[in-house]
């Protein structure tokens, strides 16, 4: 759980109480490193659950504040957005039943969250990004309402000093501009922690940058954002984009990003990561701290560093090294892994940790230094290639050995990562339940990603891109509750899941964005032939900025033309015709959160088969009649099976 006491220094002399302490911690801890304070004795394991909560149309629903206020065990936290919780399973030690315990207190936490949820009309969804995901479901009013958050949000705001960027591309192409880093609160996540002693974790992390690449691909989950289809695991890229800092020079400076994979091996000590972290990345956020970690050490008391703990929650390091203090009062190393998005079930997130956690074993047990193996570039290449194809991806592995992730994962992989668990002693009948998951997603070729992907992509071919979003998160829910891991889960058919109600809709969530447009100097029989060729019935015509100057229909194209034929005998159209000359100049408009109700009560009032839809002044869509006809027609095949039934 983060901090809940951070905030924006007022001052610069709030700023230089924060980073002295900082300083200090860095001190006591390499203090307590040298000089043996850490447990050793023990390994642990332990995990994040984040959620989403979606209404009974399956889109987002902004009731995490109301489920606390009802409910609001130790376990259980807030996130960014108020459509996200948070569950924390308590540690378990990394041997015997481990796995079985923690799948089954994750599975407790589920039933109670669900069940308050239901009292506040929603449910809960594991996946790595919400399908149904709306850009304004992103506006900064949906931020969680506590001062860390709010803190976070100003300071990477002020940091940056612009709009944030997205820009991504797979199938689809996606390229928007956002104003608030809320953008990250799309991506849900499942964070599996390894207690790991201060002479093993240089070791141990460099494996967990090895293995990255190869165990994200066999796990992705997130392919589709805003109805795009992007990267096989969309989070990866999205995250360091909607908090990216950075913004573009005329020179060639290089600047880490917050977000990020590392910049190299680690060599001597964790200490590396923390002193690296300060010197890339100025503070964002303060904290009043009254323990000064120097003294307590002199006291002979473990410190808890809560200045270096509040920095390092500001770096996202995708294996990210934490402090903490054991039950016993000892200080412990973790490794975070941050890869793995929620969902798309309990069974495949358990399956994933246990792959990555056996194979982190495993290889320590069989390699003396993966750094001797393959080199930091090829490491980081590979998790940029687990992250946009997935399974598809082929990785550079062991001393150069070029290989395609199912064979790596079926041959190589998987065989370390029994190892490593029978190594732990995880009980036997728990190591062929989880790591036969992963083995059957090689087998089959099929994990949530190319479930998602395969799935969408058959609803595009029938619906527009909002229905196809619904239906899609509907059928993982639905998948969900049935336990079986995703590559069980059938293809489905558009509606088998859920009852499309197209009646609260906004523009913005079925507004058709491929645009044809002109300019009011372009002749009008180029007008006439881009009508023809796109079969449409007008065209918006808009100036060098995007912004909207009127519309052209065919009809008044038509007129135009038999004007000509009755004064000048079949005379043809002077070249110097233009749109400009006969478009109509101020035609009526929709804004993107007009409702659907709104648009057609002004269609039929008007007479007019299509609609602009503009955001301050800028055209950004079109609404027309065949965007009408296509829900209808949605709707009366609905009505149709309900009645047959």
């Amino acid at each position: 759980m983060g901090e809940e006491k951070v905030k924006i220094a007022e001052t610069a002399g709030d700023m230089q109480h924060f980073v002295k302490h900082l300083l200090r911690d860095v001190q006591a801890l390499e203090y307590m490193l040298e000089n043996d304070w850490f447990e050793t004795d023990i390994t642990r394991i332990g995990a994040e659950q984040e959620m989403c909560l979606i209404n009974k149309n399956y889109k987002p629903a902004y009731k995490a504040m109301q489920i606390l206020e009802e409910f609001h065990p130790d376990w259980l936290t807030t996130e960014l957005a108020q459509f996200n919780l948070e569950a924390n399973l308590s540690p378990q030690v990394f041997t015997g039943t481990a796995f079985a315990d923690m799948e089954a207190e994750l599975r407790s936490h589920l039933r109670q969250i669900h069940e308050v949820a239901s009292r506040h009309d929603c449910r809960i969804l594991l996946t790595g990004i919400l399908p149904s995901l709306r850009k304004f479901d992103l506006n900064i009013d949906k931020l969680t309402p506590k001062e860390r958050y709010i803190a976070l949000m100003v300071a990477l705001k002020k940091l940056r000093g612009s709009d944030y960027e997205l820009h991504l591309d797979g199938i689809d192409e996606l390229k928007i501009r956002h104003d608030s880093p809320l953008l990250e609160a799309c991506n849900t996540s499942f964070q599996v922690h390894l207690q790991t002693a201060p002479k093993d974790f240089v070791k141990m992390y460099n494996i967990a940058l090895a293995i990255a690449g190869p165990t994200l691909a066999m796990a992705a989950n997130s392919p589709v954002l805003f109805g795009k289809r992007l990267w096989h695991e969309t989070r990866i890229a999205l995250f360091q984009q909607s908090i990216d800092s950075r913004t573009n020079k005329d020179h060639l400076r290089s600047k880490s990003p917050r977000v990020t994979f590392g910049n190299g091996w680690l060599k001597k000590s964790v200490l590396e990561i923390y002193k690296e972290d300060i010197m890339r990345f100025r503070t964002l956020l303060g904290i009043d701290i009254e323990e000064d970690s120097l003294q307590a050490l002199a006291e002979g008391k473990t410190p808890k560093l809560k200045a270096l703990q509040v920095h390092n929650g500001t770096v996202y390091r995708w294996n990210r090294p934490c402090y903490g203090i054991s039950p016993n009062g000892k200080p412990h190393l973790r490794i975070e892994n941050r890869i793995f998005g929620a969902g798309p079930t309990v069974l495949d997130e358990m399956a994933n940790t246990a792959f990555w956690l056996g194979a982190m074993v495993g290889i320590a047990d069989q390699y003396h230094d993966v750094r001797e193996k393959m080199g930091f570039e090829d490491a980081r290449d590979n998790f940029i290639k687990g992250a946009r194809t997935g399974i598809d991806s082929k990785f550079t592995w062991f001393d150069n050995k070029k290989i395609a992730a199912r064979d790596l994962t079926e041959h190589e992989l998987l065989p370390l990562a029994r190892l490593g668990l029978e190594k732990q002693n995880i009980a036997a009948q728990d190591i062929d339940k989880y790591l036969d998951i992963i083995a059957e997603r090689a087998k089959r070729h099929m994990n949530g990603a190319r479930w998602i992907l395969i799935t969408y992509t058959k609803f595009m071919k029938e619906t527009n891109h909002d229905e196809s979003a619904t239906s899609l998160t509907a059928a993982i829910w639905h998948n969900q509750i049935q336990t079986k891991p995703a590559h069980l889960w059938e293809i489905p058919e558009l509606q088998q899941f859920d009852q499309y109600d197209p009646s609260n809709l906004l523009v913005e969530e079925f507004m058709s964005t491929d645009i044809l447009t002109v300019r009011k100097e372009d002749i009008l029989e180029y007008a006439a032939a881009l009508m023809a060729w796109g079969n449409s019935e007008f065209l918006p015509v808009e100036d060098e900025n995007g912004l909207l100057v009127g519309l052209i229909t065919n009809k008044l194209i038509l007129a135009r033309f038999a004007k000509c034929n009755q004064e000048e005998h079949g005379k043809k159209l002077s070249n110097l015709d233009a749109v400009g000359d006969i478009m109509l100049k101020n035609p009526l408009t929709v804004t993107p959160q007009s409702t659907i109700l709104e648009v057609i009560n002004l269609m039929n009032q008007h007479n007019i088969i299509a609609l602009p839809v503009v955001k301050g002044g800028e055209l950004v869509g079109v609404i027309s009649e065949k965007d009408f006809m296509l829900i209808c027609k949605r709707l009366i095949q609905r009505l149709h099976k309900d009645k047959s039934e």
